[in-house]
């Protein structure tokens, strides 16, 4: 049967798309509703920055993760300049730094996001001074540091040191540090030499925190800096002391606390704003005893408190 040249097909088929289209319409947010809260998908974290805790962040996110429904962390390093300039660019809601946030990025944030970083120490790290298992030096100095990494130091070789390193046909000892974006490399460069002296040139700087042990490892010459939860056994870790004749501490928890070990720093964390919501769930989950436990089991040092 036609009616004005339209079968009854057609006018049901016409008829369930008309219906179908308005129960979508129906189903919309309404004017000012979020999506988010339309969808019952987890909430993405992302978690961005220092290299050296970036093993840290994974394992934090993998374990809370797990014990949520509601959100899942998305964690990558490329160092503490990376995660801040992400936090001024709003592209992340969780910055790492192994240094804290300095004035001016403070304030470009604030500026181009309209909301002020929150700052959180949620750990707190060694930099422990590395070398190669087999060299014959178990102490070092501050000021001996300083003569190695700055500017015209005067000490360019183990000899230098009062060593005979047998192991180092060259006697010449080979800087290996890490690369001016990183945190890491800005805390122990004014941790030696303050804010009126930089690095000497040509160093051997890495990406990863990770990657300077494993370079010590295979580099009787080498000397190097990161954190001491990166030790593995082709390395050894040497005791730092302020001064020739001030105590000697290797670094480790106990040193940590008791600030005693003269190159600790804290580890930050800082949200994009005042954390709110899941973001503010997953970093009170990462200052409970629950989150605490995993920095002491990932070779940091966790909150006095717990």
């Amino acid at each position: 049967m036609r009616k004005n040249g339209l079968t009854d097909y057609t006018l049901i088929c016409i008829l369930v798309v008309w219906v179908f289209s308005f129960a979508i319409i129906g189903c919309s947010p309404k004017d000012g509703e979020s999506v988010a809260s339309q969808n019952t998908a987890q909430v993405i974290i992302k978690n961005k920055g220092s290299d050296t805790m970036v093993n840290l962040a994974q394992a934090w996110a993998e374990k809370y993760t797990g014990i949520t429904s509601t959100a899942s962390v998305e964690v990558s390093g490329g160092g503490s300049g990376t995660g801040v300039a992400a936090l001024i660019n709003g592209t992340v809601d969780i910055a790492n730094c192994s240094r804290q946030i300095k004035p001016k990025e403070l304030e470009l944030a604030t500026q181009n996001t309209g909301k002020a970083p929150q700052e959180f120490i949620v750990g707190y790290d060694a930099l422990a001074v590395y070398v190669h298992h087999d060299t014959p030096i178990d102490k070092i100095t501050i000021p001996q540091l300083a003569e190695i990494y700055g500017e015209d130091g005067k000490i360019t070789k183990w000899s230098d040191l009062g060593i005979a390193h047998g192991n180092c046909p060259s006697n010449r000892i080979i800087r290996i540090s890490r690369q001016s974006n990183s945190g890491t490399y800005f805390y122990f460069r004014e941790a030696l030499l303050g804010k009126t002296r930089d690095f000497e040139l040509g160093s051997l700087d890495l990406h990863g925190s990770k990657d300077v042990v494993e370079v010590i490892g295979r580099t009787p010459c080498a000397i190097g800096y990161s954190g001491m939860g990166y030790a593995t056994s082709h390395v050894k870790m040497l005791e730092v002391a302020t001064a020739p004749d001030a105590p000697y501490y290797p670094p480790n928890l106990e040193n940590v606390l008791a600030k005693t070990y003269p190159i600790a720093r804290p580890l930050y964390m800082y949200s994009l704003g005042e954390p709110t919501g899941e973001v503010k769930a997953y970093l009170n989950w990462i200052l409970s005893a629950e989150g605490q436990k995993i920095v002491e089991k990932l070779g940091f040092v966790p909150l006095a408190s717990h």
